[in-house]
């Protein structure tokens, strides 16, 4: 079938590495993985968009974010440099670039004082955050509710990642560690079916209706596994889902997922799943698994113009409310 030609999208997860960032990292003698080029120069980045049909990034780091390694006082110091960054990128090109804020999170009163502090600013349209730490999923604590409580307020939608480094590996890094690169293919997929899951059983989406959660990879492994969650929760064998207000497929169009399936029965798959209006485009540019046409796997779809825009542009404009 031929592809389906379209307009420019919003790229609502695209990595980046401000200057100032790279920098302090670098004094601290800390990793925050690859810094070519295009992760810090935006003006080299926009003509890279332009060769390729993407109107808008939307800045969050990459999983290198230093939550692990950096002590919180430089956490803080880190995330004020981000966020400072992403204000003045949009404000330079506002119709370029917006940003999800980095927060300190390993302090929850920090990262609340960091979210608080921005609110408001030019540019900022969401959160970035871990899906976890060292196998914790830190999120559903109760003193992590006042920063979703706060996102929610703000309506500014939270965008997950996975953390890297061998802690973080899903499973451990006796499982998933080595050299064949299964901590990435495997473990961030993993990483994200259980943030999304948890969000659902642990009755937080109830807690807060109105946030909006953003997942990453296609939404991992959990579009393709919700039949089966669907199936125990039918045999009353799901303890968690005896409380919860909502059938549980009605809890699978709270999240939002991007496009970055790599195959499109994948992706054709998984808009049938979750519905067409929860579909932004995603590519994790710059990282390892660098997509060079971010639009072209929605095109090879075939769909009709008015969805094909809704997953390039306007799913993620009314989202982000660009």
């Amino acid at each position: 079938m031929t592809a389906t030609k379209s307009k420019g999208s919003i790229d609502a997860h695209s990595h980046w590495a401000p200057p100032g960032y790279i920098a302090y990292a670098k004094n601290l003698s800390g990793s925050i993985g690859g810094t070519d080029q295009l992760m810090h120069d935006l003006d080299a980045r926009m003509k890279w968009m332009d060769s390729r049909n993407v109107q808008m990034h939307v800045l969050t780091l990459s999983g290198s974010m230093p939550w692990q390694w950096a002590s919180q006082d430089d956490a803080v110091v880190m995330a004020k440099i981000v966020n400072d960054a992403g204000i003045v990128a949009h404000k330079a090109n506002p119709d370029r670039f917006v940003f999800g804020a980095a927060l300190p999170m390993r302090d929850p009163k920090k990262a609340l004082a960091e979210l608080d502090r921005i609110a408001g600013s030019p540019g900022l349209r969401a959160i970035h955050l871990p899906n976890s730490v060292e196998g914790i999923d830190y999120v559903f604590g109760a003193e992590y509710a006042p920063i979703l409580k706060r996102c929610e307020e703000l309506k500014l939608p939270v965008l997950f990642h996975p953390l890297d480094g061998a802690p973080n590996f899903h499973g451990g890094p006796d499982r998933l560690g080595g050299t064949d690169f299964l901590w990435n293919t495997l473990g961030f997929p993993f990483e994200t079916a259980t943030l999304a899951a948890k969000f659902i059983m642990t009755g937080t989406l109830d807690k807060f209706p109105e946030l909006d959660v953003v997942l990453p990879h296609a939404g991992g492994c959990f579009p393709y596994i919700v039949g089966r969650i669907e199936h125990s929760i039918s045999k009353g064998v799901v303890e968690g889902a005896k409380t919860l207000k909502s059938p549980f497929r009605d809890y699978i169009r709270r999240f939002h997922y991007d496009t970055l399936a790599y195959r499109p029965e994948t992706l054709r798959f998984m808009i049938e799943i979750v519905g067409i209006d929860r579909v932004v485009i995603g590519t994790d540019n710059y990282a390892t698994m660098d997509v060079q046409w971010p639009n072209q796997l929605s095109e090879s779809l075939g769909l009709p113009q008015a969805d094909l825009d809704k997953i390039l542009s306007g799913n993620a404009a009314k989202l982000l409310r660009i």
